[in-house]
């Protein structure tokens, strides 16, 4: 029987695959090299770090991540030793567009900011998953969009995407939606450093809901006390979750990087996962107890958004006690993603 050990924090998961595998359930701190070198397969979540380190001498043929990223696994070792890697691109993709603009909200409330949304201009540095969702949607709320993507624009040869160096000139609000690389020809480690800040015109929102590393936080920090930027919004960290206290203090929104935990979204995760594992080895088509929702919303006001969640109280709760962000995070509440508006 094939021998799998699942992360114990996902959801949705449980007793699904017991009757076809033997299963066990661990915390991410209790996947070690002697636990895992007689599995075949592990399902994990972006705390299990999958390296030389936990992987060599395994018999382990598949890792599948309930997540979107994967700069949790050495994906150059895994296809040395022929372990066959799978994520969930999209699943919690209408979260964090949901997280993004019921943040935009906030600020503008906090800050008592009475200019319309549809007077803003958005820059939009990624356009894949959660990006084209976060593009469709402002256009809906007749923002101007800036849209930063360098690998589509080399593909795509249309007038759709400006540069970077456009996006800081002219954008009121920054929200980046890239995955986190440090190498090739577009890096994204640090994209948001002390150069790109220097060139800022707007004194905008900086929006990091993607991976922490992608902003540089001490350039960041220090934008915010030079008022190079009004405010900045932060759901995935550098070093989580030992996290910046500054930053934390600083940021008008501070979150335990739970911008894509949506019920729904957790749903689609786990379901790619199990359908992941059971292609691989041959298992019949398993279903999970939960209907696996649709996509993003088709149509959404601002109003639907705002209504839908807001940041306030993970902020709270988090800039409460920051040792406290593995808690929070693992014991999350999922929300509910938007809703479509009917259209008359």
């Amino acid at each position: 029987m094939i021998k799998v050990v699942i992360e114990n924090k996902i959801p949705f998961i449980r007793g699904v695959l017991d009757d076809y595998c033997q299963v066990s359930y661990l915390a991410p701190e209790d996947f070690t090299a002697d636990i895992v070198k007689d599995v075949d397969a592990m399902i994990i979540r972006t705390r299990t770090r999958c390296n030389a380190s936990l992987l060599e001498g395994s018999r382990c043929k598949l890792i599948a991540t309930a997540t979107i990223g994967t700069d949790h696994i050495d994906l150059d070792y895994c296809s040395q030793k022929g372990i066959a890697v799978y994520n969930a691109p999209g699943c919690n993709a209408p979260a964090v567009a949901q997280y993004v603009f019921a943040s935009i909200a906030y600020w503008l409330k906090e800050k008592g900011d009475l200019r319309p949304i549809n007077t803003l201009t958005i820059g939009i540095v990624g356009v894949g998953h959660v990006g084209s969702i976060v593009e469709r949607w402002a256009r809906q709320l007749g923002m101007n969009v800036l849209c930063c993507d360098p690998p589509k624009a080399e593909v795509e040869n249309t007038n759709n995407f400006v540069s970077l160096e456009t996006i800081a000139e002219h954008a009121d609000i920054i929200t980046f939606h890239t995955p986190l690389t440090k190498s090739g020809k577009y890096p994204t480690y640090h994209m948001c450093d002390a150069t790109f800040l220097d060139k800022v015109a707007q004194c905008p929102l900086i929006i990091d809901s993607a991976r922490g590393p992608i902003v540089d936080t001490s350039a960041i920090i220090d934008a915010l006390d030079n008022h190079k930027i009004s405010d900045v919004v932060i759901d995935c960290w550098e070093n989580e979750p030992n996290i910046s206290n500054e930053l934390l203090k600083r940021a008008i929104v501070a979150t335990p990087h739970i911008a894509g935990y949506s019920r729904e979204g957790k749903i689609r995760a786990t379901a790619m996962s199990v359908k992941a594992l059971t292609k691989h080895f041959g298992l019949p088509d398993i279903s999970l107890s939960e209907t696996v929702p649709a996509g993003a919303a088709e149509h959404v006001s601002f109003e639907t958004i705002e209504n839908s969640y807001s940041p306030k109280e993970d902020t709270i709760a988090l800039k409460e006690d920051k040792y406290s962000f593995e808690q929070l995070r693992n014991t999350y509440n999922y929300r509910s993603e938007v809703k479509n508006i009917i259209l008359e």
